[in-house]
C-alpha cells in the first residue's frame, strides 16, 4: 500500500468534497418558505444559535470521521462573501458553553463513582446540556439565520427534555425574537433526526432541515441560501410533538416489548388522531412542480405508473415522488398505506418536464401470515397512489401465497396492536383484475436480485483446531485483554480490526476493517516502526484517559508517552478521509444515485489507504425518535432503508477488493443498555418491519459481510441466534458472506445487564463466523466447547471457511 508523506492526497480530498457539495443539497429538506429565500447575493448576516460556529458534521461514536477540516456554517457563509455581524454573540455563547461542558464532565464523573461504573462507559454517547444565558440578538444585518443543532451518538439515547428533543426556553425566545426583528429570517436545523419544533413552527416563515452533511455542511448551506442549490429532499421520519409519539422505547426495563407491531412511524400516525408537525415524505422546494399521472399498467404481475413532472416555478430543481400502496383489510390488520417504491427527476429548469416510471411487483405488497408461515396477498383491492394522488388499483379475486418461510417458533406473550381502516375507493381510476391462481410462487423481493458469485471451497484439512479457532476470533494479542476501542492491528492506523496474523503463512492476505458509516474512520496521521503503523493523534487519546479507571488508565497513558517519544523523530504519514452526509440525510434525498455516489467515494478511499472491509452501512429502523444512533440509520420505513443501503453497497463494492458490512442485524433500536436489552417482537413485525430492509439490501446488492447486533432477540443474543443468522439470513435469503459480531458482545467485562454476554461458542454454532475484536476468553471458551463435544469441527470449518473465502476474494 502507498504511504502518503505530505499533502499529495489533497487532490482527491478536493475532488470528493466538490462531488459532495454538488449532491448534498438533495439531502436537505425545505420545511417552510415564504419567498424571501434564496437571496440575490451575499450581504450582512446576523448568525445565531448553537450550531452557527459549533456546527455538527455528524454524530458521535465509532461513526465519527476524522477529517482534515470541515466547513462550519459561519465559515461557509463567510467564504461565500457574507459579512457575519454577530461575532460578539457567538464569542459569548462559546464561553457559556465551555463552562457548561466543564460542569457536565464533572457530573459524569460523580455519577460513575456513585453507580460504580467506568467513567468512559458513563460518558459514552452523552453530550453537555445547553447552557443558560441571556445574550441580546441585536446585530445589525440584512438577513438573519439561526442554526439550531443537536448531537447524539452510540451508547446513549436521546431524551424528551429541553435541550434535546425539546427546545429550551432560551432557544424558543431567541428564535421568535429573531423572526420578529429581522425582515428576512431562516431557521436552520443542524440535527440528525426529529425534534419538537412546534413552539416556533408557526412563528417562523422559513425553515430548512440542513441535517449533518459531513465535510461540506457549511458550504452547502451557503449555496442554498444564495440559490446556487435547491433543497429537494423529503422527510424519512415523522416529525411530531413530543406528547404525540405513542411508540416510545421502554428505557427502564431489560425486556422491550414491541407491542405496537407493524404500526411504526407514519403507519402509527396514519392510524391515530394525532397530526404530525411535519409528516413522513414531506418536503418543499424553492420552485413549484406539477405531478401528472399519465399512464398506469399491469403486466407480468408488475404495476407500472408513468408520471410527468413539470417545473412550474421560477428556479431549477428536482422533484421526488413516492409510490404508496394500500392493501385490503382481511384477516391481517393492514396500515393505511405503505411505501412501494420511489423515484426522482433530474434537475428541471422552469417550464421543463420529465417523465419517470415507477414499477412495483405485486408480491412486494404481500403481508406475513404467522399461522401459514408465508407471505400472502389477501383478496381485495390494492390501491396505488403517487404521493397523495390515486393512480390505479389492482383487484385480486382470491388469496394467494407469494412465498413460504421457515417457522421461527416465536411466542411474545402479548398481542400486537391491530387497526382497521376503511376500504379505499377505487372509483374513477384504472382497475386491473387479477386471478390469484396466476400468481402462485412468484417469489418475494427476488425480481431485482443480484446473485452471489460461485465460491470455491477452501481446503481446511491442513488447519489445526487451534488455527480454525484463531481464524474466527480475529487478530488479538494473547498476552493482553480486549482493546477498549477494538483490536486495531498494525497495517492501517486507526482501523477497527484485522484478520489473524498467522494466516499470511498459509497464503491468505490480510483483511483490514475500518469503521463507518458516515465515511471511513481512520487516524489522520501515524508513524511507522518495526511493529507497524500507529496513530499519531495524542489529543484524542489523552481525552479518553481522563475517563478510564485503573489499570487501563495507566496502561494507556504509558502507551501515549512511549508513542510521543517515538514520534519526535519519526516520519509522519497522513490518511485524511471524507465525511459524507449521515445516513438519515442520504435517505432524505430519495435518490439512490446520491447514496451510490457516496459509496463510491468511500470505496475509492478504502483502496487508497488499504482497507478491505468497511463496517457500514447501518440500516436499522428508526422505531423511536429517541434512539441515540438514529442519525446513522436511514428511516422509519424498511423500503427506504433497504433501497438506500443497497445503493451504498453498490457504490463501495464496485471497487476491487472492497467489501461492506451491513449492520446491526437486527432490532438494534435503542442504545440504553445496548449490550443487554432484549427486543421481544412478533414474527410478523420482525419480518415486515425490522428484517425487510436487510432482505432488500441483500437481494439487490449482495453485501459481502453483515454484523449482528448487541441486543437480544426474543431472549437470545443475536450473535447466538441460529434462526436469525442461518434459518433466515442464509437459508431463506441466500446470504453467502461473512457474519461478524459487534465489538465486545462476548466480553463480560462490559455492562451486560441481567442477560449477560453472548457466548462465543454459540456464535460459531449459530453461524456467526467472526468474533470481534477477539480475546483469550473467546479462545478458551471455544476450545473447551470443542473438547466437550458441545461444538464440532464442522461448524468451525464453515465459519473459518467463509472468512478465508472473503480473504481470497478481496485481500
Amino acid at each position: 500500500m502507498q504511504r502518503f508523506t505530505d499533502e499529495n492526497i489533497r487532490e482527491f480530498e478536493i475532488r470528493h468534497n466538490e462531488i459532495l457539495r454538488r449532491i448534498a443539497p438533495e439531502c436537505t429538506v425545505l420545511l417552510k418558505k415564504n419567498g424571501d429565500f434564496p437571496l440575490n447575493g451575499p450581504c450582512k448576516v446576523a448568525l445565531y444559535g448553537n450550531g452557527a460556529r459549533e456546527t455538527i458534521k455528524g454524530g458521535t461514536g465509532s461513526g465519527d470521521v476524522n477529517v482534515r477540516h470541515f466547513v462550519t456554517v459561519e465559515e461557509g457563509l463567510e467564504n461565500a462573501g457574507f459579512e457575519v455581524t454577530s461575532k460578539s454573540w457567538m464569542d459569548q455563547y462559546a464561553a457559556c458553553k465551555a463552562g457548561e461542558t466543564v460542569r457536565f464532565y464533572q457530573k459524569i464523573r460523580e455519577e460513575a463513582e456513585r453507580d460504580k461504573k467506568s467513567v468512559l462507559a458513563a460518558a459514552l454517547g452523552k453530550t453537555p446540556d445547553e447552557p443558560e444565558y441571556d445574550l441580546p440578538v441585536d446585530a445589525d444585518a440584512d438577513v438573519c439565520i439561526y442554526v439550531l443543532a443537536r448531537n447524539s451518538g452510540e451508547g446513549s439515547d436521546r431524551q424528551m427534555k429541553k435541550g434535546d428533543f425539546l427546545l429550551t426556553d432560551i432557544e424558543v425566545r431567541d428564535i421568535i425574537q429573531c423572526a420578529d426583528k429581522y425582515d428576512k429570517f431562516m431557521l436552520v436545523l443542524n440535527v440528525g433526526g426529529p425534534l419538537d419544533i412546534s413552539p416556533v413552527k408557526d412563528e417562523v416563515d422559513n425553515i430548512l432541515l440542513l441535517g449533518q452533511l459531513g465535510t461540506v455542511t457549511g458550504e452547502v448551506l451557503a449555496d442554498i441560501v444564495l440559490g446556487k442549490a435547491n433543497p429537494s429532499g423529503k422527510l424519512t421520519a415523522t416529525w411530531a410533538k413530543a406528547e404525540d409519539y405513542t411508540v416510545i422505547m421502554d428505557y427502564d426495563l431489560n425486556d422491550t416489548c414491541y407491542k405496537e407491531g407493524i404500526y411504526v412511524g407514519y403507519r402509527n400516525f396514519d392510524a391515530g388522531e394525532a397530526k404530525p408537525v411535519f409528516p413522513f415524505g414531506y418536503g418543499l422546494s424553492y420552485s413549484e412542480f406539477n405531478t401528472e399521472i399519465i399512464n398506469s399498467d399491469l403486466t407480468d404481475s408488475i404495476v407500472t405508473v408513468s408520471v410527468r413532472i413539470t417545473n412550474t416555478g421560477k428556479y431549477p430543481g428536482k422533484k421526488a415522488v413516492i409510490l404508496y400502496y394500500s392493501a385490503p383489510q382481511g384477516k391481517l390488520s393492514k396500515p393505511a398505506r405503505e411505501i412501494g417504491t420511489y423515484a426522482k427527476s433530474g434537475e428541471l429548469n422552469p417550464g421543463e418536464s420529465e417523465e419517470i416510471v415507477l414499477k412495483l411487483p405485486l408480491e412486494n405488497m404481500a403481508s406475513y401470515d404467522e399461522g401459514k408461515h408465508a407471505w400472502i396477498l389477501e383478496k381485495g383491492d390494492y390501491l396505488i397512489t403517487i404521493d397523495e394522488t390515486k393512480a390505479c388499483a389492482v383487484r385480486l379475486d382470491d388469496e394467494t401465497r407469494v412465498s413460504s418461510a421457515n417457522c421461527l417458533n416465536i411466542s411474545t406473550g402479548f398481542e400486537d396492536r391491530k387497526e382497521h381502516t376503511d376500504p379505499a375507493s377505487v372509483n374513477g381510476i384504472p382497475l386491473f383484475t387479477v386471478n390469484a391462481d396466476s400468481l402462485t410462487d412468484i417469489g418475494h423481493f427476488d425480481r431485482s436480485r443480484i446473485a452471489y458469485p460461485e465460491r470455491k471451497e477452501i481446503d481446511l484439512s491442513s488447519f489445526t483446531d487451534e488455527e480454525l479457532i484463531r481464524t474466527c476470533i480475529g487478530r488479538y494479542d494473547p498476552n493482553s485483554g480486549t482493546s477498549i476501542i477494538g483490536n486495531a492491528g498494525n497495517v492501517v492506523a486507526g482501523a477497527a480490526a484485522e484478520s489473524a496474523d498467522f494466516l499470511s503463512d498459509k497464503g491468505f492476505g490480510k483483511l483490514v476493517l475500518a469503521d463507518g458509516p458516515a465515511g471511513l474512520r481512520l487516524a489522520t496521521s501515524y508513524i511507522l516502526n518495526e511493529k507497524g503503523a500507529f496513530g499519531n493523534e495524542f489529543a484524542s487519546a489523552e481525552n479518553i484517559v481522563q475517563f478510564l479507571d485503573e489499570p487501563l488508565k495507566s496502561a494507556l497513558q504509558a502507551k501515549i508517552d512511549t508513542m510521543k517519544k517515538i514520534s519526535e523523530s519519526a516520519q509522519k504519514y497522513y490518511q485524511f478521509t471524507t465525511a459524507i452526509p449521515i445516513g438519515t440525510a442520504l435517505a432524505q434525498s430519495f435518490n439512490p444515485e446520491v447514496a451510490e455516489v457516496c459509496g463510491d467515494i468511500v470505496g475509492e478511499e478504502m483502496g487508497i489507504y488499504g482497507v478491505n472491509v468497511w463496517l457500514a452501512p447501518a440500516l436499522n429502523i428508526q422505531r423511536s425518535p429517541l434512539c441515540g444512533r438514529n442519525f446513522e440509520y436511514y428511516s422509519e420505513d424498511p423500503v427506504v432503508s433497504g433501497l438506500t443501503a443497497a445503493a451504498i453497497v453498490r457504490g463501495v463494492q464496485k471497487h476491487d477488493k472492497c467489501a461492506v458490512t451491513i449492520k446491526h442485524f437486527a432490532c438494534n433500536n435503542q442504545e440504553y443498555n445496548r449490550f443487554g436489552s432484549n427486543s421481544i417482537i412478533s414474527e410478523r413485525t420482525l419480518r415486515e418491519i425490522y428484517l425487510k430492509g436487510f432482505e432488500i439490501c441483500i437481494k439487490q446488492s449482495a453485501p459481502k459481510c453483515i454484523m449482528s447486533s448487541y441486543n437480544l432477540l426474543n431472549g437470545t443474543h443475536t450473535a447466538n441466534h441460529y434462526d436469525l443468522l442461518t434459518t433466515v439470513l442464509r437459508d431463506e435469503w441466500g446470504f453467502d458472506g461473512v457474519v461478524m459480531t459487534d465489538w465486545g458482545t462476548t466480553d463480560d467485562g462490559f455492562n451486560m445487564g441481567i442477560h449477560g454476554p453472548s457466548d462465543s461458542a454459540l456464535c460459531i454454532m449459530a453461524g456467526n463466523d467472526w468474533i470481534m475484536p477477539g480475546n483469550n476468553k473467546n479462545y478458551v471458551r471455544i476450545t473447551e466447547a470443542l473438547e466437550k463435544g458441545e461444538l464440532n469441527r464442522e461448524d468451525l470449518e464453515k465459519c473459518a471457511g467463509r472468512i478465508l473465502a472473503l480473504s481470497k476474494e478481496i485481500a
